[in-house]
C-alpha cells in the first residue's frame, strides 16, 4: 500500500491505493503455506502441536467426514466448541475445506442466543465438543459418502453475527474472495521489511464469534507462523494475560487498545508487530507501546466490510489515525447528501470495493449496503462513523448516530427531537435521516401520540415552522413508540423505513392550491421535502437532472407539453406553478382505451415475413449464382451448378443495384399505396398494413440505405413526391408520396419525412411540405401536416410539430419561434455544373460497392476451403472452418478501404461556404456517408478501446483517454480533447445545407467534455472544457467551462460534479486496460457469427438448387432466409444471456466488466440479429417475441417499431403500446 503525501490529491487517496490481489480462497493460502512450510508448527495450545503439514491433513480429514455426512459446497456449519483449542482451528478449517461456511458460535454463550443464531443461519450441522458433528437436517443424516468439493473465490467463508439495533443479531456473511483479499492486504501491509514467517508466534486471545480472530488465524497461517490460543481465563482478566505472553514467545498481537492497556512494557519485549482494532486508541498509549523493533498498527473496520478496512502505522506523536484503505477497499468521507467533502472536513465514513460483506437478510442488506450515487458505486456500507478527511490519513471522530449534515447544513438531530417532543400532544419523538429509493436523503420526524390524542399533521408542521428553518421542518410520520437501545437512548436505526406513505394530501400548506398544491406533492413524493410555501425551490430541495426528470414525467399526466427546461427556468414553486397554468392541460376525460392490434393484422403480418425475405434469400441466390458460374469454369467443383450468365445479370440488376432495388420499392409503394390520403387510420387495419409492408419491403430491399445519393430525389419523384429544381434532399422521402419540396430547399440527413405516426391506436398520415429555398437541418422531425414556409430555417434536432411561418427560424423540441431565419449564405447562386451528379452517382455505386469488396475477400478466404471437394457436405465443412479467418479478413478489408477512402477524401478540406456540386461539396458527403456505414459494418470497432485510435487514423485529432461510441464526425474538421466522452451516435460537426450550398467548420470536444447519447455539436461549435452536453441535446453556441446545458435549444443546467475513483473513470490502471482489451477482441466472435451463417445460407441454397433446380432454389429462398434470421436471433438471445444474465437497476463504473460485456452482448445484437431479422421484422409479433428472449416484458397486441431497447429486462411495454420507429427505449445513461 502506498503511502499518501500531505499535497496528495484527497480524490483519489479516499478511495483506493492499489488493486486486490488475485481472486483465491482461505483454503488456497492455507495449502500454499503448508506446501512452503510443512514442518513448521501451525497450532501450540499448550497440550497439542501441529506442524502445517499435519494441520492439513488433519483438515482434509475432517472436510471428508463433513462430506460423508452430507455437507456440500455453499452449505453453512455451526461451529460451537471450547476456545483455545486444536479441534476448534481444525474444525474451522474443515468447514471451509468442504466448501461449506462456518458460522461460530462461543461456547460460553447462552443456548437461547445459540440456538437463534443457528436458525438463522439455516446450518446444515453444527460441531461440538471436540468436533463432533451434530445434524440439523434429516437428509443430511442418510447421505452417505460424498466427494468433497472445495469452495471457490464467490463463496461464503464465514457467517458471523453481530449486535443487532434491535435486540436480534444481524448475520454477515463474508466470501473467500473478501477473506483472502484482506489476509493479502495485510501481507503487503505489515513487517514488510522482515515479514511474519516460522519461528514467530501469533496470539489468538479473541473468541471466534468475534470477526478480529480472523485476523490472528491469518497473520500466522498466511506466512508458516504459530497460532498460539490463548486460555479464556487469562483473557478475561487481561493484566494476568501480560507475562504469559512472554513465556510463550508471542511476537505478533492483534488485540484491543483497553486490552494492551493493562500490560506492562516488559509482557511485550519480544512483541514485533501489535495491531490495535475494535475501539478508538488513546494517543497516550500508542505513545507508550510504540519502540524501535515494534511495528504498531491502529486499524479499523466493520465486520460488514471483512475485519479491517483501513490502517495507519502509529509513531508515537501527532493524532492517532485510522489511516487509509487496504488494497481493494474504497473509502470516501461523504457529507448528508452523500458528497464527498473538502480535506479537514468531518463527515461519515462509507466504505466499498472488494471486502464489502452482506447481510443474511436482504431487506437490511438493501437498506445499509445501499447504491452512493455521487461516487458512482453499485454498493457502499454506510459506517455511522464520523471521521476527518485528511491527507496523511482518516481521523476518527465519533459516532455519526446523533448528527447529520442536510442540504448543507450540519445539524444535531437532537436538536430536531427537542422541538418534535415540545409539540402539544407527543408521548415520544425522534428525528432519522432516511434515503429514498432515488437516492435523496430526507428528515423524517417520528411522532408517538399521547393516549387518546389524534394528530394533527398539518397544525404541528405549522407550528415546528416557527420554531425551525424551512430546511430542517421534517416530514412528519405517526409511530406507536419510539424504539430504545438497552441504554435507553433512542435507537434510530430500529425506526420505520421507508414509511407505509408520506403525509396526507391534507398536509400540503393552505395557501398552495390548484396547480401550486397538486404540483406541491408531486414535489414531495418526488425529493421527499416538505414543500412549506410557493418560494420553495427545486434544486435547493436537493434536486437534480434525474429527479427534475422524474419530476416532469409525473406533471405530463396533466400538463403533456412541460418539459424538463421549465424546471430549470422555473426552480421555484410558485414560478413553476404559474408556467403550468400557462400551459394547456390534458382535458378532463380525454383518455381513451386503446385496443390491442388485431390478431387478423398479426397474422397477416408473420405471413408476410415470407415474401419479405424472400427478397433478402434471392439477393444471396444472386450471389450464389455468381460463386457457381466461377468455380464451375474451373472444372474443380462438381457440386456447382451453374447458371445462365442472363439470368445472373436480371438478378443483379434488380435485386442489387440502387436502381434496382429503388424500382423495385416504387412497384411495391404505387401498387399498395395507390390514393393514400391523408387521415387517421385504425393501427393494424388495411391502410396501416400497407404502410407497414411497403416500408418492411423497401428495408429488405435495401432502398432504405440510399439517403443522399443523387437518385435519392429521382426516387421521390417515382414514390409520387413533388421535387423542385435545385432541390437538395439528404435524407429518405416517405413511401406514400406525400411529400412536397419547393424550389431550392434544402433537407439535411437523417430528417424524419416519413409524414405518418401512432398514437395508440390510431395511424396519423398526413403531407409534408417544404418551401422553396427553407432548410431543415439534420436529424429533425417534421410532424404529419406541417409546412415549413419559404426561406425559414429549422436547426438541427428541433421536432417541428406545427406549421412554420416563411422567413422564421424555429427551433426546439419541440419546435418553437426563435426570431428571422438568419444562416449567413452567400449571396451569389451556387453553381450546379451537371457533371457533379454523374460524379456522385458513381461515388455512391462505390461506396456501395466496398462492403461488397470486402465481402468477396472474405468469401475468397473461406473458398480455401472448399478446394478439391468433391460434394457439397465436404465443401460446406471445409468453408465452415474457414470461417472465422474468412471473417477477421472481410472486416480487416473494409476497415482498410474505408480508412484509406476516408483519408483521401479528406486532402484539400477547408472550413466555409462551398457549393454542393463542387469538390469539397463533393468530399464532405461522401465522407459522411462512409462515416456513417461504418458505424453499421464495422460496429465492433466502436464503443472499444480501439475507438480512439480508429478516429485519429481517419483523421481526426482525438486526445489520451478519450471513450467514444458510435459518434458520426467529420475527421478532418474534428477536435477531441483528453478524457472527453462521446456516448452513442453523437453527431459531432456534421455539414450544414443552404440553396445550394454546403458549409463546414471545425468543431471541438474540450478536455474531460462529455457529449451525451444522440447529442450534437454542430460546425463552428465546441463542447468546453468539463462541460455537460445530455442527451438528445444540441452544443449552444457559447459556453463556459464547466458548465452543463440539457435539449435543444440548449438550457443551463444546474449540476454538482459527481465524485468517482478516476481509475475507475479516466485513468485505469494497465490491468484494466489489458482485461477489457481481452474482453474487446471477442468482438469478432459475433462478425465470425454472421459470416458463418451466410455461408450456411449459401451452403442450403445450393443444396436445393443441386437437388431441385433454380425454381425450387428460387421459391425456397425466403424460408431458408426466415431460418438463417432465426438462427442469427438465437445467437443474440444466448449471448445476452451468458454474457450480461439478468440485468437489474444498479450503477456501473465504466472501467468495469459488466459494462465490457454488455458492450459484447449489444455487438451480437448489432452485427447478428439487426441485420439478419430486426431490419425488416419491426413492429411484428416476431420482433416481439424476440424481444421477450431478451428479458423484455411485452403485453398482448403491442405494436413495437424499434429494436433499441439496450437493456430490455428493464423495458416493460403493457397491452396494446405503440412504439413508434427510431425509438430509444433508454434504460442506461453514461454521466460524468
Amino acid at each position: 500500500m502506498s503511502e499518501p503525501t500531505a499535497d496528495a490529491d484527497l480524490g483519489r487517496i479516499y478511495h483506493r491505493f492499489a488493486a486486490a490481489a488475485e481472486e483465491r480462497t482461505l483454503c488456497d493460502i492455507l495449502h500454499a503455506t503448508a506446501r512452503a512450510n510443512g514442518d513448521a508448527l501451525a497450532i501450540d495450545d499448550g497440550s497439542v502441536e501441529l506442524t502445517y503439514a499435519e494441520l492439513a491433513t488433519a483438515v482434509v480429514a475432517k472436510a471428508a467426514e463433513l462430506a460423508a455426512v452430507g455437507i456440500r459446497r455453499g452449505d453453512r456449519v455451526g461451529i460451537r466448541i471450547p476456545s483455545g483449542t486444536v479441534e476448534l482451528y481444525v474444525a474451522i478449517l474443515g468447514v471451509l475445506e468442504a466448501g461449506a461456511a462456518y458460522v461460530p458460535v462461543d461456547a460460553d454463550d447462552p443456548d437461547e442466543r445459540a440456538r437463534m443464531v443457528f436458525d438463522e443461519a439455516d446450518v446444515a450441522a453444527i460441531l461440538v465438543g471436540e468436533g463432533e458433528i451434530v445434524h440439523r437436517r434429516p437428509a443430511v443424516q442418510a447421505a452417505g459418502r460424498r466427494v468433497v468439493r472445495r469452495p471457490a473465490p464467490q463463496d461464503d467463508a464465514w457467517v458471523i453475527f453481530t449486535s443487532g439495533s434491535t435486540g436480534t443479531p444481524k448475520g454477515v456473511a463474508v466470501s473467500h474472495r473478501s477473506a483472502a483479499a484482506f489476509v493479502d492486504a495485510e501481507s503487503r501491509l505489515f513487517l514488510t521489511g522482515r515479514p511474519i514467517g516460522p519461528g514467530d508466534r501469533v496470539l489468538a486471545g479473541l473468541s471466534v464469534a468475534f470477526d478480529a480472530s480472523c485476523e490472528e488465524m491469518w497473520l500466522a497461517w498466511a506466512h508458516g507462523a504459530c497460532l498460539v490460543p490463548a486460555p479464556r481465563a487469562l483473557v478475561r482478566t487481561g493484566m494476568d494475560l501480560g507475562p504469559w505472553l512472554t513465556v510463550q514467545g508471542i511476537t505478533a498481537i492483534s488485540t484491543v487498545p483497553t486490552l494492551a492497556g493493562l500490560w506492562r512494557a516488559e509482557d511485550l519485549t519480544g512483541v514485533r508487530l501489535l495491531v490495535f482494532g475494535g475501539e478508538a486508541c488513546p494517543p497516550e498509549l500508542a505513545a507508550r507501546l510504540t519502540v524501535p523493533g515494534r511495528e504498531v498498527w491502529n486499524t479499523y473496520g466493520p465486520t460488514e466490510t471483512t475485519v479491517v478496512a483501513c490502517a495507519a502505522r502509529l509513531t508515537g506523536a501527532g493524532p492517532v489515525r485510522i489511516g487509509v484503505p487496504l488494497d481493494g477497499w474504497d473509502l470516501s468521507v461523504v457529507d448528508g447528501a452523500g458528497r464527498v467533502v473538502e480535506a479537514g472536513e468531518i463527515g461519515e465514513l462509507v466504505i466499498g470495493g472488494v471486502g464489502l460483506a452482506r447481510y443474511l437478510d436482504p431487506v437490511r442488506d438493501a437498506e445499509r449496503f445501499a447504491p452512493l450515487p455521487a461516487l458512482g458505486w453499485q454498493r457502499a456500507y454506510r459506517t455511522g462513523d464520523l471521521v476527518r478527511y485528511d491527507a496523511a490519513g482518516l481521523v476518527f471522530i465519533g459516532r455519526a448516530d446523533d448528527q447529520v449534515k442536510l442540504g448543507g447544513r450540519r445539524i444535531e438531530l437532537g436538536e430536531v427531537d427537542a422541538a418534535l417532543l415540545a409539540l402539544p400532544g407527543i408521548a415520544g419523538a425522534a428525528a432519522a435521516v432516511r434515503t429514498t429509493t432515488a437516492g435523496h436523503q430526507v428528515l423524517v420526524g417520528y411522532l408517538a401520540p399521547a393516549p387518546d390524542v389524534e394528530l394533527d399533521l398539518p397544525a404541528l408542521r405549522a407550528l415546528l415552522a416557527l420554531r425551525l428553518p424551512a430546511p430542517l421542518i421534517p416530514l412528519l410520520a405517526p409511530v406507536g413508540s419510539i424504539p430504545t437501545r438497552g441504554s435507553g437512548k433512542v435507537d434510530r436505526d430500529a425506526l420505520p423505513w421507508p414509511l407505509e406513505r408520506l403525509e396526507p394530501e391534507s398536509a400540503t400548506p393552505a395557501t398552495l392550491v390548484g396547480a401550486a398544491g397538486w404540483l406541491a406533492e408531486l414535489w414531495t413524493r418526488t425529493l421527499g421535502v416538505a414543500v412549506l410555501d410557493a418560494d420553495a425551490d427545486f434544486f435547493a430541495d436537493g434536486g437534480g437532472s434525474l429527479s427534475a426528470a422524474q419530476l416532469v414525467s409525473a406533471l405530463r399526466e396533466r400538463y403533456p407539453n412541460v418539459t424538463v427546461a421549465d424546471v430549470y427556468e422555473n426552480p421555484r414553486l410558485g414560478a413553476l406553478a404559474q408556467r403550468l397554468e400557462e400551459l394547456e392541460p390534458t382535458p378532463a376525460g380525454e383518455t381513451r382505451s386503446v385496443a390491442p392490434t388485431p390478431r387478423r393484422a398479426q397474422v397477416i403480418q408473420s405471413l408476410a415475413a415470407l415474401p419479405l425475405h424472400g427478397v433478402i434469400g434471392l439477393r444471396w441466390l444472386t450471389w450464389l449464382a455468381v460463386i457457381d458460374n466461377v468455380v464451375a469454369a474451373t472444372g474443380t467443383a462438381p457440386w456447382a451448378s451453374p447458371v445462365s450468365w442472363w439470368w445472373v445479370l436480371a438478378g443483379w440488376l434488380v435485386l442489387i443495384t440502387p436502381l434496382g432495388r429503388m424500382g423495385m420499392t416504387v412497384v411495391v409503394a404505387r401498387s399498395l399505396l395507390r390514393g393514400v390520403k391523408p387521415g387517421r387510420y385504425p393501427r393494424g387495419g388495411s391502410m396501416h398494413l400497407r404502410l407497414w409492408f411497403t416500408e418492411a419491403f423497401a428495408a429488405a430491399a435495401g432502398a432504405d440505405n440510399l439517403a443522399g445519393a443523387p437518385w435519392v430525389s429521382t426516387y421521390a419523384r417515382a414514390l409520387g413526391a413533388k421535387i423542385g429544381r435545385h432541390v437538395d434532399l439528404h435524407s429518405l422521402p416517405p413511401v406514400t408520396g406525400l411529400l412536397t419540396l419547393g424550389k431550392g430547399c434544402s433537407i439535411e440527413p437523417e430528417v424524419d419525412l416519413t409524414g405518418h405516426w401512432l398514437d395508440g391506436d390510431v395511424l396519423h398520415i398526413g403531407k409534408v411540405r417544404v418551401d422553396a429555398r427553407a432548410t431543415v437541418g439534420s436529424r429533425s422531425v417534421l410532424a404529419p401536416g406541417i409546412r415549413v414556409g419559404q426561406g425559414a430555417e429549422i436547426p438541427a434536432g428541433s421536432a417541428v410539430l406545427v406549421s412554420v411561418p416563411p422567413g422564421e427560424l424555429w427551433t426546439g423540441s419541440p419546435a418553437v419561434f426563435a426570431g428571422p431565419a438568419r444562416r449567413d449564405w452567400p449571396h451569389r447562386r451556387a453553381p450546379r455544373a451537371p457533371g457533379w451528379v454523374a460524379v456522385y452517382g458513381l461515388t455512391a455505386a462505390v461506396l456501395g460497392a466496398l462492403p461488397l469488396l470486402a465481402g468477396a475477400c472474405g468469401l475468397a478466404v473461406v473458398g480455401l476451403g472448399v478446394r478439391g471437394s468433391t460434394t457439397l457436405g465436404a465443401a460446406t465443412r471445409g468453408a465452415m472452418l474457414w470461417v472465422p479467418v474468412g471473417a477477421v479478413a472481410m472486416f480487416v478489408v473494409l476497415a482498410v478501404l474505408t480508412l484509406a477512402a476516408v483519408r483521401l477524401l479528406g486532402l484539400g478540406l477547408s472550413e466555409g461556404h462551398h457549393p454542393v456540386r463542387s469538390r469539397v461539396g463533393w468530399q464532405v458527403w461522401a465522407t459522411e456517408r462512409l462515416m456513417d456505414d461504418a458505424r453499421t459494418w464495422l460496429f465492433p470497432l466502436y464503443s472499444s478501446l480501439v475507438t480512439p485510435a480508429w478516429l485519429r487514423a481517419l483523421g481526426a485529432t482525438v486526445g489520451r483517454d478519450v471513450e467514444a461510441s458510435t459518434v458520426l464526425l467529420l475527421p478532418r474538421m474534428t477536435t477531441i480533447g483528453d478524457g472527453a466522452f462521446l456516448a452513442d451516435d453523437t453527431l459531432i460537426g456534421s455539414y450544414e445545407l443552404g440553396r445550394g450550398w454546403l458549409r463546414i467548420d471545425r468543431a471541438k470536444i474540450g478536455k474531460r467534455a462529455f457529449l451525451g447519447n444522440s447529442g450534437m455539436t454542430a460546425a463552428g461549435r465546441a463542447v468546453p472544457k468539463r462541460g455537460l452536453v445530455a442527451v438528445l441535446s444540441a452544443t449552444p453556441e457559447h459556453a463556459k467551462s464547466g458548465t452543463s446545458w440539457l435539449g435543444s435549444p440548449p438550457v443551463r443546467l444546474r449540476r454538482a460534479p459527481t465524485a468517482s475513483d478516476e481509475r475507475l473513470t479516466f485513468t485505469p490502471p494497465a490491468r484494466l486496460r489489458v482485461a477489457r482489451g481481452v474482453v474487446e477482441v471477442l468482438r469478432v466472435v459475433p462478425v465470425m457469427c454472421t459470416v458463418g451463417i451466410g455461408v450456411g445460407l449459401l451452403a442450403a441454397l445450393q443444396a436445393v438448387l443441386d437437388a431441385w433446380g433454380g425454381l425450387a432454389a428460387g421459391l425456397l429462398a425466403g424460408p431458408l432466409a426466415l431460418v438463417a434470421a432465426t438462427v442469427a436471433c438465437a445467437f443474440a438471445t444466448v449471448a445476452k444471456w451468458v454474457l450480461v444474465g439478468r440485468l437489474r437497476v444498479g450503477e456501473h463504473l465504466l472501467w468495469s466488466s459488466f459494462v465490457w460485456r454488455n458492450e459484447l452482448a449489444d455487438t451480437f445484437v448489432e452485427t447478428v440479429a439487426v441485420p439478419w431479422f430486426a431490419r425488416s421484422a419491426l413492429g411484428t409479433p416476431a420482433l416481439n417475441v424476440w424481444l421477450r428472449s431478451l428479458g423484455a416484458r411485452i403485453g398482448r397486441g403491442v405494436w413495437c417499431e424499434t429494436i433499441w431497447l439496450p437493456e430490455a429486462d428493464l423495458v416493460a411495454l403493457g397491452d396494446g403500446a405503440s412504439v413508434n420507429r427510431g425509438c430509444v427505449l433508454q434504460t442506461h445513461l453514461f454521466h460524468d
